[in-house]
């Protein structure tokens, strides 16, 4: 029996998204359409995708009611710039045309390591001391801090083997010596390890990891930016939706960060609007639970915003940045953070990465309060470690100035914000 052509179509459009990507519609931003049939966890797999590749995203209109899931994306480069390469442009449209096929991240031949506790000076000299003494090689590792918690998230392979860590026995003394430190002498919440041989999206995994620790509800205990995300819920008298309103610093990967939050509570997005302006965001999402009900209690409300405010600021590094640039070798990672440690200097996020037999490392340090380091520690470190393989970068520019507070009175016009998205999604001609 041959199926109609029309039913074969609607069959291939529910499994495959339509990626529309225009660069003559938007005269400082390439403009991506993403046209797909809706399930559970598409919009975080699209902005990941985005994401991933390094991409800003500068506008966005998000319209996922009913059965089709209809975005609008306004993405540059990370110097701020359209998308004008070929080859860069078939890359975003074959990557977001297989969001529907969830994929885990590869770490065939190697063991992950999943790590949360009490943040210190000096913890992770102490955690990548253990792996030297286990012989075990730290391909690549990211380390998050936020509100005195530490989340780590570290591949590693067998030193004498260059394989994943198969003996059972190993693996449980390195567990439990890696749980010890992680304790602390004064750690009220019991450190937590587990050992995988899959995972998913790195970073995806450290906010589900600080979420699990409730990190949110600590305060901190080394001093943090005074600019702080202004976040609000409302009630939202149309078709029954809690309105979500975000003002902060813009900065790269912020979007993601909201809907990684947003998904780990449980909640679906239905619209959404992002637009940002010089160095400022300004993000607004209209949410139900997943089984369709609106956030119904205050305190419910203080919880979302407590953390939403914690994805967002989980990334937002305090600090110099460092760059290490070195050949790999047994126990390097532990030598350079006991060098830290020596010198007073708090490592408030790591990424740690090794190529063939090249050590390629971030690090963002602070000193034990979360004051800036002094320049002369600093630079008693990279002679130490050496001139040429430590090199000092300028402050991350993930907050770029101080924004202001914005104050919301009654909650915007879903109709208005459904007409615009329909509007900038091309289905209607004007929004007004």
């Amino acid at each position: 029996m041959e199926w109609p052509d029309e039913y074969e179509k609607l069959l291939f459009r529910m499994s495959t998204p339509s990626i529309v990507i225009d660069n003559s519609s938007c005269a400082n931003a390439t403009r991506v359409m993403i046209d797909s049939a809706r399930k559970q966890g598409i919009l975080l797999e699209a902005v990941q995708v985005l994401t991933d590749m390094n991409l800003s995203i500068k506008k966005a209109y998000i319209s996922s009611d009913g059965r089709w899931f209809m975005d609008v994306f306004h993405v540059t480069d990370i110097n701020g710039e359209k998308i004008t390469d070929d080859s860069v442009l078939k890359c975003i449209e074959k990557s977001l045309g297989t969001i529907h096929y969830g994929k885990l991240k590869c770490i065939e031949g190697l063991t992950a390591l999943e790590l949360t506790g009490t943040d210190r000076v000096g913890l992770l000299s102490e955690v990548f001391a253990v792996l030297s003494n286990f012989e075990c090689n730290v391909v690549e590792a990211n380390v998050w801090t936020h509100n005195g918690r530490i989340a780590s998230l570290i591949y590693v392979k067998d030193i004498n083997h260059g394989s994943l860590i198969e003996d059972s026995s190993k693996i449980d003394r390195m567990e439990e010596m890696l749980r010890n430190v992680l304790k602390g002498d004064n750690d009220i919440r019991s450190a937590r390890t587990l050992v995988s041989m899959a995972v998913t999206h790195t970073e995806r995994r450290l906010h589900q990891m600080m979420f699990a620790d409730r990190d949110y509800e600590r305060k901190p205990i080394i001093k943090t930016s005074d600019d702080h995300p202004v976040v609000g819920v409302h009630d939202s008298l149309e078709k029954g939706y809690s309105a979500v309103h975000i003002q902060c610093k813009d900065r790269t990967k912020l979007l993601f960060d909201v809907v990684c939050a947003l998904t780990d509570m449980k909640y679906v997005v239905f619209h959404a609007t992002v637009n940002t302006s010089r160095h400022t965001a300004s993000l607004e999402f209209f949410i139900r639970h997943t089984d369709g009900t609106p956030i119904t209690s205050e305190a419910e409300k203080q919880h979302v915003i407590l953390c939403l405010r914690a994805a967002i600021e989980r990334r937002a590094s305090q600090g110099v940045r460092l760059e290490l640039c070195t050949a790999d070798r047994q126990g390097l990672l532990a030598d350079i953070m006991r060098t830290f440690r020596e010198n007073g200097l708090n490592v408030t996020r790591a990424e740690i990465s090794t190529t063939t037999s090249e050590a390629l490392n971030v690090f963002y340090v602070t000193d034990a309060i979360g004051n800036p380091s002094d320049p002369k520690i600093i630079e008693s470190v990279q002679q130490k470690i050496g001139l040429n393989e430590l090199k000092v970068k300028e402050m991350p520019l993930i907050y770029h100035q101080k924004g202001h507070k914005p104050t919301w009175g009654a909650t915007a016009s879903l109709g208005n914000l459904v007409r615009k998205n329909l509007y900038n999604l091309g289905l209607i001609n004007s929004h007004f």
